[in-house]
């Protein structure tokens, strides 16, 4: 059942839409807020709570006696509305680029941790999630593939033992989720892959924290090379991965 949207949400997103798009660029003055409740047909009560949203993830600064006025997005602290404005204002491979290098300064921690904290049950749980990737790909199946490759990096961001590391990948879960399926339809990345999962799994394994943080770091690498060799520039590949100048 779809849950109704309360006024102050709608006009949140009202407003929002005008944020992102070109109605009120960052340094722009919105409208008053008597205008807005008219526009919406709410409350200036209504429209207060909606301006306080927008002010607490400092998308917009208020000016008692002024207006309220747009903050440049890399002022913004709502993850949401970043999001937002990513997705509408970045194209989708630079998108991608930009997320792998946050997953790069998350993720190589978390395996530094990781090699320390983790439990024999995790190595199992990663080696099977390799085997899932390995059988995916054979049969072509990229949602499972993507799956699989999210389960892997997930045990591990847990296995770091900080209760901070996958909290701050939830909110990116559809974003990762997305990427990753564009980017693992093509085999040769899907292969790639794998043997970066392989290095991973054995340093882990090991035990060794450096080995673990420079085997995450050589993933991201893999996955920033073949981002730009696959999808950035348009490489002609075929259905059995080879590709073609």
């Amino acid at each position: 059942m779809q849950v109704r949207k309360s006024l102050t949400e709608t006009v949140l997103e009202g407003l929002l839409d005008g944020i992102l798009g070109d109605q009120f660029p960052a340094g722009s003055p919105l409208p008053p807020e008597a205008d807005i409740a008219v526009s919406h047909s709410v409350s200036r009560v209504t429209v207060r709570e909606a301006l306080k949203t927008l002010q607490a993830g400092n998308v917009v600064t208020i000016r008692r006696g002024v207006g309220t006025f747009v903050n440049a997005p890399e002022e913004w602290t709502s993850l949401e509305t970043v999001l937002l404005y990513a997705s509408r204002n970045s194209s989708a491979a630079t998108a991608a680029a930009d997320l792998i290098e946050v997953r790069r300064m998350v993720e190589t921690g978390a395996a530094a941790l990781a090699a320390r904290h983790r439990t024999e049950t995790d190595l199992e749980h990663l080696g099977e999630h390799i085997s899932a990737m390995v059988a995916a790909s054979a049969e072509n199946d990229v949602a499972a593939f993507v799956q699989a490759d999210i389960a892997f990096h997930d045990i591990i961001l847990r296995a770091s033992h900080n209760l901070f590391v996958p909290v701050l990948f939830e909110p990116l879960g559809r974003l990762l989720r997305d990427n990753r399926a564009r980017t693992s339809a093509v085999p040769e990345i899907q292969r790639n892959a794998i043997a970066m999962h392989r290095g991973i799994l054995s340093a882990l394994t090991a035990g060794d924290t450096e080995r673990s943080r420079r085997a995450m770091d050589k993933h991201m690498d893999q996955t920033i090379d073949d981002l730009e060799t696959y999808i950035l520039h348009g490489a002609n590949i075929d259905p059995t991965g080879h590709t073609h100048d």
